[in-house]
């Protein structure tokens, strides 16, 4: 085992448990969920790896996760952070293949906006060396997830709405429709996002301030038939979107940028047309994948970092002694990922 310290500098969080509350992602002041703190180094046990941070991506996961709103329960003390990438300098039984390997990671155990992270061995994939730090912090929750959703929804067309398209997200589900033959149709916040995602791939991009809207949704929809809508936003808007969409239309939500809580105006669909509205999670996918099929997801999501299709745009970069007093002001840049280091 390497010298190692005996205690790591850590962002941890503040509460326990759910808030029961729904929200965006959003926080006016970090300091209201998170404290700095120096903790041990932790162990790894049978089966998982410690890794040392190089650095580590802030998704809107991440901010759910903080505020009690995501789908697992936080631990009061314990690091924050979902997703990073590192070198393995210590493993437990069974995870020896690892050492020494620089990884991109979930964290599963203790969280990765810390010095050192604790996680299984099967939640870390080795890292190519053509892939820098940065977008190997960024290989996991974003690239699996538009491989995984992609794939659901060529399998019924080739034309598919993605919701809050300029996110990191939505870039990479526009690049590759394109590159598969399929038609995306972008849904955005801002207009002058409209011609860089034309140029990513995107077929039809609509904003959704615009007042017509939705005529103009109808008009794309009755052409182009798309019948799975990739959304991460889920407000009323979106309900009435899916309703203007045609006969098996899935409503597949991933995400709750909005605090709105949409109603359902036009149950009968369900009934008639055969429409449906489900979930996805990436870890979810991740259980119930098979491992070839997992290995050759990765292998491609590599090779499109590697080769530059896909890129990750970063908005701001932060040391971990900069994430408390920093983290509220630098969520509010679009456009690109907050990238935390040591």
């Amino acid at each position: 085992m390497n010298t190692l310290p005996a205690t790591m500098y850590s962002v941890v969080l503040n509460h326990g448990g759910y808030s029961g509350t729904a929200l965006e992602p959003t926080i006016k002041d970090a300091s209201d969920w998170l404290s700095e703190a120096e903790l041990p180094v932790p162990s790894p046990g049978p089966g998982q790896v410690l890794i040392r941070l190089r650095a580590a991506s802030v998704n809107p996961s991440d901010i759910h996760f903080i505020k009690g709103e995501y789908g697992q329960p936080r631990v009061k003390g314990a690091p924050a952070g979902f997703e990073g990438c590192g070198d393995v300098v210590a493993t437990g039984a069974g995870a020896e293949t690892l050492q020494d390997q620089r990884v991109a990671f979930v964290a599963a155990g203790s969280g990765a906006w810390a010095e050192y992270v604790v996680t299984q061995g099967q939640m870390c994939i080795p890292l190519r060396p053509d892939i820098s730090d940065e977008d190997g912090a960024s290989q996991i929750v974003n690239p699996l997830t538009a491989m995984a959703m992609v794939d659901l929804a060529r399998n019924d067309g080739d034309a598919f709405v993605i919701s809050a398209a300029n996110s990191q997200l939505g870039k990479l589900m526009c690049s590759l429709g394109r590159d598969l033959g399929l038609s995306p149709i972008a849904l955005v916040r801002r207009p002058e996002t409209v011609q860089p995602l034309k140029e990513l791939g995107a077929v039809e991009v609509l904003v959704t301030s615009d007042p017509k809207i939705k005529d103009h949704f109808v008009s794309i929809s009755t052409n182009m038939k798309p019948r799975v809508f990739l959304d991460a936003v889920a407000d009323q808007l979106s309900e009435q979107l899916f309703c203007a969409m045609p006969n098996g239309a899935r409503w597949v939500i991933y995400g709750k940028l909005s605090s709105e809580m949409p109603q359902l105006t036009q149950s009968g669909q369900m009934i008639f047309m055969s429409k449906r509205i489900e979930g996805f999670w990436l870890t979810r996918w991740m259980m119930s994948t098979p491992p070839a099929e997992q290995m050759r997801v990765v292998a491609e999501v590599q090779a499109r970092f590697a080769d530059g299709r896909w890129k990750t745009d970063v908005s701001e970069r932060l040391r971990l002694s900069e994430v408390v007093p920093n983290l509220a002001s630098a969520l509010k840049k679009s456009d690109g990922k907050v990238i935390i280091t040591p």
